[in-house]
């Protein structure tokens, strides 16, 4: 290898780096500053710059590439295993070399500002989603001290607690209805925040062809094409459809030794929000097996657990993801089937 190689751990002020002269074999290890980095590197031969994969990495990686570096990212757990003495900036920035020089190392796909900015409105719809949750449970515990029965499910619970609080304004002091009122028009709020988020994501979708193609799926709707499609990008990264399925964490744990394999429950390894939208998703179509029959579905519930099944058309679901997109086709609900009876 011609390239000089690089080993940097990223910090917020202070990063650290390693790396091998390749004419003299010397070790070198140095400490930069944040606003130095990038200098550095302006003033060095393209080489290759291997960090992990965490806070700002994205960041940092297309800032060196405009430099002309490589950049190879890779995920912590990976570096772990190559830590020789205790956890320091110098050993992780070792480690991280040593790591991005194994020959069946995966690396991860480096990130675009547009895939960042779709994904941070994710991130902060399901913040505002817990904190609503949070809040109309708090709210219907709070009543129920008083014996108000608020029927579940947020929608029928926002419709109710108004006429609740209206009839327990004799009971309860002025001061107590005015701070429960006041917690209902934060929910209020908290509504109109998550749909101008859903309704950023709907205008993004339209300039996004891939996006509508997986909405086609059944069980994949708007939060989860984008998701999908802001988090992988370019889907010919993951070699298979199983790959894009481990990387979720829909595949069985293996365990064994002597030749002797036991397959586990899912290893629940990688992308949660994914796979917890992919779950959803498949719940919905196998929940509406009344209305909508699925032979493929029938079948695996007539000996399978409901959750069981529910697993397995995620898992599937993952796989068309990956067909679709690698092989830029649309969704055909008839293919699978005819591929079946053939």
């Amino acid at each position: 290898m011609d390239s000089t190689i690089y080993g940097l751990d990223l910090a917020k002020r202070v990063m650290q780096l390693h790396w091998v002269d390749m004419g003299t074999g010397e070790i070198h290890r140095k400490q930069l500053q944040r606003r130095a980095l990038l200098e550095f590197f302006a003033n060095r031969e393209p080489g290759i710059v291997a960090m992990e994969a965490c806070g700002s990495a994205h960041h940092w990686a297309r800032e060196l590439r405009k430099l002309g570096h490589e950049v190879r990212l890779i995920a912590a757990q990976f570096v772990r295993p190559f830590v020789k003495t205790n956890k320091t900036d110098a050993a992780d920035a070792a480690a991280i070399w040593e790591a991005a020089q194994r020959p069946d190392m995966r690396f991860v796909t480096v990130k675009s500002v547009e895939q960042q900015s779709v994904l941070a409105l994710h991130r902060m719809r399901e913040q505002l989603v817990k904190i609503r949750t949070m809040q109309i449970n708090a709210i219907r515990g709070l009543l129920y001290e008083f014996g108000a029965d608020i029927p579940q499910g947020r929608q029928k619970g926002e419709q109710t607690i108004p006429q609740v609080l209206e009839q327990l304004e004799e009971q309860i002091s002025k001061m107590t209805l005015d701070a429960m009122r006041g917690q209902l028009e934060r929910l209020k709020a908290l509504d109109q925040n998550i749909a101008d988020i859903e309704k950023s994501l709907t205008f993004w979708k339209k300039d996004q062809e891939a996006v509508s193609r997986l909405m086609a799926i059944p069980g994949v709707g708007l939060l989860t094409a984008t998701a999908i499609v802001a988090t992988v990008g370019d889907m010919k990264t993951f070699r298979s459809g199983r790959e894009f399925a481990s990387f979720l964490g829909l595949v069985p744990r293996q365990s064994g030794t002597g030749g002797r394999v036991r397959l586990l429950g899912i290893s629940k390894r990688g992308d949660t929000y994914l796979r917890s939208l992919l779950t959803h998703g498949a719940r919905a179509v196998v929940n509406r097996q009344i209305h909508n029959r699925n032979p493929w579905i029938d079948r695996l519930l007539s000996r399978r657990p409901h959750n069981v099944a529910v697993v397995a058309l995620a898992n599937k679901m993952a796989r068309t993801i990956w067909a679709l997109l690698t092989r830029d086709r649309s969704y055909d609900p008839l293919h699978q089937r005819s591929v079946t009876a053939a």
